[in-house]
């Protein structure tokens, strides 16, 4: 059974930068994708960004495109998002997750919920004005 935990959240001013860390227990994530979503009251999970096992691909959602960093480091069994310039509309709860098939990189396919198979119990960033 695997367990993914994020830490790293918590309330920041806009303009600021948090580092959001997904460990991995149970499982190693070092071959396979993994994601960033987020939640904010009232709405839908969003997807926020997925990088390959290896590493070398990307993809983020358009609203954090240039903000936003996912990487990983398979050693530690961590992938992690570093976020500069928050604006309050980042506020949400950020959930990792780890796309559990052996399958090439399926790129936009992946900003969808249903490419995952673990999820998170998530970490809360808030970012006021």
């Amino acid at each position: 059974q695997v367990q993914l935990i994020e830490s790293g959240g918590g309330l920041v001013q806009a303009g600021g930068s948090l580092r959001l860390s997904c460990a991995a227990s149970g499982r190693t994530l070092s071959t396979y994708t993994m994601g960033w979503f987020r939640q904010a009251p009232g709405k839908e999970r969003e997807f926020v960004a997925a990088i390959s096992w290896t590493g070398t691909i990307v993809y983020y959602a358009e609203s954090v495109k240039g903000r936003f960093t996912i990487s990983r480091d398979n050693a530690k069994n961590t992938v992690y998002l570093l976020m500069n310039s928050l604006k309050p509309e980042d506020t949400a709860v950020y959930y990792c997750a780890q796309d559990a098939k052996i399958r090439s990189w399926s790129g936009s396919d992946y900003r969808y919920l249903r490419e995952y198979d673990y999820w998170g119990q998530g970490t809360q960033v808030t970012v006021s004005s």
